[in-house]
């Protein structure tokens, strides 16, 4: 299955954001919360938001693969939620304010999101022969 290749690179970049924060924690002698710390707080704000969002967003393009399985779609999603993952932890991570990295992540995210959760309704009314 195609999924498994984003789902691997996702992971990877998940260990990098969580060794950023251990990385934080070890020299800033923190062991719960952030300290006190801003860099440390935008780092654990990083890896939340990709726990918040990538696992669900991953799980509807399986199923879309499972459904459709259209090669070209699953890679248009795949790399599409990849691209936008990392150029949100990017722009969260120069600035806790709006950048370009984090509203395109945000933007592309949800969008790849949409787009895999509208394919499954329509997969499941076509299939339903409901239109």
């Amino acid at each position: 299955m195609i999924i498994g290749y984003y789902a691997g690179l996702l992971g990877l970049l998940f260990i990098v954001l969580t060794l950023r924060i251990v990385r934080m924690r070890w020299k800033l002698k923190v062991g719960i919360g952030d300290g006190g710390d801003h860099q440390l707080k935008k780092a654990i704000r990083v890896q939340g938001n990709f726990v918040e969002q990538v696992p669900l967003t991953l799980i509807l393009i399986y199923l879309v693969e499972a459904q459709w399985s259209n090669m070209f779609l699953i890679h248009g999603l795949g790399s599409a939620l990849l691209i936008a993952r990392v150029l949100h932890a990017y722009g969260l991570t120069k600035t806790s304010k709006t950048s370009f990295g984090r509203f395109f992540g945000a933007v592309v995210t949800t969008l790849v999101m949409l787009t895999a959760s509208v394919l499954l309704i329509v997969s499941y009314l076509k299939h339903n022969q409901i239109f």
